[in-house]
């Protein structure tokens, strides 16, 4: 069974959410909690499944089809926490709905989803 992992981020980039969770166990800006590069299940430990560049469900394989999910604290669904291009939910493809700076759906949209203004937080899950 595989474990449900959560992690929050309040914007898509990784430097820009340290003033807004730096002591808070789940956030990835917190070196000694989720984002730990030590962290057993972790997404910035290169060694683990969700952090690996060789494994199929990591957000650093260009390849992966199993990426992490990103949900906001709403529900709504804002595509694959992934550096494949070619995904059609990967926040990396600048042509799909989730990786468009345009999209209002797209962390990637200073905007919209991903506005730094936001107060929402976006979660991060493994794929099932």
């Amino acid at each position: 069974m595989v474990r449900s992992i959560l992690f929050i981020m309040t914007v898509f980039a990784f430097t820009q959410t340290n003033a807004a969770c730096p002591y808070d166990p789940n956030c990835l800006s917190n070196p000694y909690g989720a984002g730990s590069p030590y962290k057993a299940d972790g997404l910035m430990n290169p060694y683990s499944q969700y952090g690996s560049p060789y494994s199929n469900k990591s957000w650093r394989n260009p390849y992966a089809t199993q990426a992490p999910k990103l949900y906001d604290q709403n529900g709504n669904y804002r595509g694959r926490l992934s550096t494949n291009p070619y995904d059609p939910d990967s926040t990396s493809n600048p042509y799909g709905r989730y990786g468009s700076p345009y999209s209002t759906d797209s962390i990637n949209n200073p905007y919209g989803a991903g506005s730094p203004y936001s107060s929402d937080q976006i979660f991060v899950y493994p794929d099932e």
